[in-house]
């Protein structure tokens, strides 16, 4: 699936927004990608994780874990496209930890998956569960790496897009400035 045919269909499913966003990083940006829009439609998700999966396959990964909320859906769809199991993180007393009941076997193959990056805060995170739990990342896969400069990680990173979206700290954000109102459409609050 190409970078123009993902854009595409996140144009034809209002997932591509502008406006003013305070982002979960904290960050504000004028551009915000609303990937459920997308994933609502489990013909697109299948599409869009089967599409990462292709690039991610080389990595052999034995498990797909993703942060909760936004990951769950194209992580599930990923493990599937790839034959493997999905497991979830999930933020608990401001911490990110392996949901429990799941678990990771010492030196199991993990690929992070994620919906989409900005500053690779969560992705970060998400690795941090992986090596705690005793596992082995193998790789990063994401529908789209929104940073303006590409986010890098100590392991391979794929995404489907890489489309620079500006984002500014609220002391600088010009849209604040101008005295826009902001929104907060994540799925998660804002950092402090």
């Amino acid at each position: 699936m190409s970078s123009t045919a993902v854009l595409d269909l996140f144009r034809r499913c209002e997932g591509l927004l502008e406006g003013h966003f305070q982002l979960s990083s904290g960050l504000h940006s004028d551009g915000y990608l609303q990937c459920a829009r997308v994933l609502q439609h489990p013909e697109h998700a299948a599409a869009l994780g089967q599409a990462l999966a292709e690039q991610a396959a080389r990595f052999e990964p034995g498990v797909v874990l993703s942060p909760a909320l936004g990951g769950v859906v194209i992580g599930h769809e990923v493990a599937r496209a790839l034959g493997v199991r999905a497991l979830f993180a999930e933020r608990l007393d401001g911490r990110l930890t392996l949901r429990r009941g799941f678990r990771i076997d010492d030196g199991e193959r993990v690929l992070v998956v994620e919906d989409v990056v900005t500053t690779g805060g969560s992705t970060r995170e998400t690795i941090n569960v992986t090596v705690a739990a005793g596992g082995t990342v193998v790789g990063v896969a994401a529908i789209i790496d929104r940073g303006e400069a590409p986010v890098r990680f100590d392991v391979p990173f794929d995404a489907l897009v890489q489309i620079p979206l500006s984002a500014y700290e609220s002391v600088g954000c010009p849209m604040c400035a101008r005295g826009e109102p902001v929104s907060r459409p994540g799925s998660r609050p804002p950092e402090a």
